[in-house]
């Protein structure tokens, strides 16, 4: 027998064009899914939840993001201070990704999880590095996901940064993973991923864009970060990173090329015709000083750019808020890119990015039942239809997330996670991290 849950006396802000703003309305979700949304009242059901005085919006979209990164937070690291990205990951990230183990792979799925979970975050697609730590790797992350009740897309990252082998263990891994969790339903789903082109050849690349074609599902890479990838490419190939990676049959609809940073118009265009998209980290692009992503020019051409994290700020809200300064800074012009733009990149888009967009990322009839409700009781302007998305992107942060449904259930309950104890995965992601940075010392 199905059960009913209805939102009521809720500001919606649904993400989808035709339904837009509704003042003063509900939500009625049956099991999984949205059935029906409106004006009014909703008609009785099981589970009744007031949102008087609180805004209704979809679950955010984290296109890019890596778990592990979480355990890495406060650390001291007796190491020389980089001077530049390819010695960020010289000196900090290869380091750790070369420490971690299974159970630094699910501890950091789980403390992670919920800390997007609580800031509203209730899709992610995640990247594991772990090259002493690859077998098993995914289930260990999907466990620690599962266990929060956030939705996911997960991948082993591959490289060959030490050897050809370390690839093909990875990619073993990754097409294990994705054939045992071929399923429709479910809280994770899956993709390939490789880490970037300057640590894979081109024929690790064909092997993985044949493998996630066969496999039907997306593929993701690191693309043109930092200078360090487009000066290889260039150096070795004659081509530029986007070119390589056109030429190789990377780019295409189920393409997700995070960061492009440093790409011209030509690999724009190339993009932009292939139906690849690309996901923007504007505040890990600023913490490793690669430069600004060229995100006004993709979104005149059409592109698809989904809002990422990479591993660092959890919170989607200061995300976006980033996303709207830094270009606006990069261009000298505060009209760029305006609030909407941002809030679609945070849904609707970064939903799209992932050929996710029929299930998740706006409110409508048939859709999963991925909903945040935010307590605006604290914003200190009216919130009207013209107003809202304005208060999403420079208003609301994480700490007015009230409650997350994901999949039609509570999952956070007035700011309190109902699957796990909030003490019980700081204990654990705390111990994990001790072991970790007492490895890296």
């Amino acid at each position: 027998m199905s059960k009913t849950t209805a939102i009521e006396n809720a500001f919606i802000v649904t993400a989808d064009e035709e339904l837009g703003i509704i003042e003063r309305g509900y939500i009625r979700i049956e099991d999984d899914k949205i059935v029906e949304l409106g004006e009014g009242q909703a008609k009785s059901a099981d589970n009744l939840i007031d949102a008087s005085g609180c805004v209704v919006i979809p679950g955010l979209i984290t296109a890019h993001t890596h778990l592990y990164g979480i355990l890495l937070r406060g650390a001291s690291l007796n190491i020389e201070p980089p001077t530049d990205f390819a010695q960020v990951l010289q000196r900090v990230w290869w380091p750790v990704d070369e420490a971690l183990d299974l159970n630094n792979a699910e501890a950091s799925a789980l403390s992670a999880s919920a800390d997007m979970l609580r800031n509203g975050s209730t899709f992610f697609a995640d990247t594991y590095s772990g090259p002493n730590s690859i077998e098993n790797s995914l289930d260990a992350v999907s466990r620690g996901t599962e266990k929060i009740g956030i939705r996911s897309m997960l991948a082993f990252e591959m490289t060959e940064r030490h050897n050809h082998e370390e690839a093909e263990r990875g990619l073993k891994e990754s097409m294990r993973f994705i054939k045992e969790n071929k399923k429709e339903n479910g809280l994770t789903s899956t993709m390939m991923s490789l880490h970037a082109s300057f640590t894979v050849d081109d024929e690790m690349i064909k092997k993985t864009v044949d493998a996630a074609k066969n496999l039907e599902v997306p593929i993701t890479i690191h693309t043109s970060e930092g200078l360090v990838d487009l000066y290889h490419n260039l150096e070795k190939y004659g081509e530029r990173t986007i070119e390589r990676l056109d030429r190789l049959g990377v780019l295409g609809k189920h393409a997700v090329l995070a960061h492009c940073v440093h790409v011209n118009e030509h690999e724009l265009d190339l993009v932009a015709r292939s139906g690849a998209s690309i996901a923007h980290n504007p505040m890990s692009n600023m913490l490793n000083a690669v430069g600004t992503a060229p995100v006004p020019e993709m979104l005149q051409r059409g592109i698809t750019v989904g809002l990422g994290n990479d591993g660092w700020v959890y919170d989607p809200f200061e995300n976006m808020r980033c996303a709207l300064t830094v270009h606006r800074l990069a261009n000298s012009n505060p009209s760029i890119i305006g609030e909407k733009e941002v809030f679609e990149m945070a849904t609707i888009s970064g939903a799209r990015c992932y050929g996710v967009d029929d299930k998740i990322g706006s409110l409508q009839p048939g859709k999963l039942a991925d909903i945040v409700i935010l307590d605006a009781t604290r914003v200190p302007t009216p919130i009207t239809s013209e107003s809202v998305i304005g208060h999403l992107v420079n208003t609301f942060s994480g700490r007015d997330v009230r409650d997350v449904l994901v999949d039609g259930k509570v999952v956070l309950k007035n700011q309190k996670l109902q699957r796990l104890s909030d003490e019980e995965v700081s204990r654990l992601s705390r111990e994990s991290a001790s072991s970790l940075w007492n490895r890296l010392r």
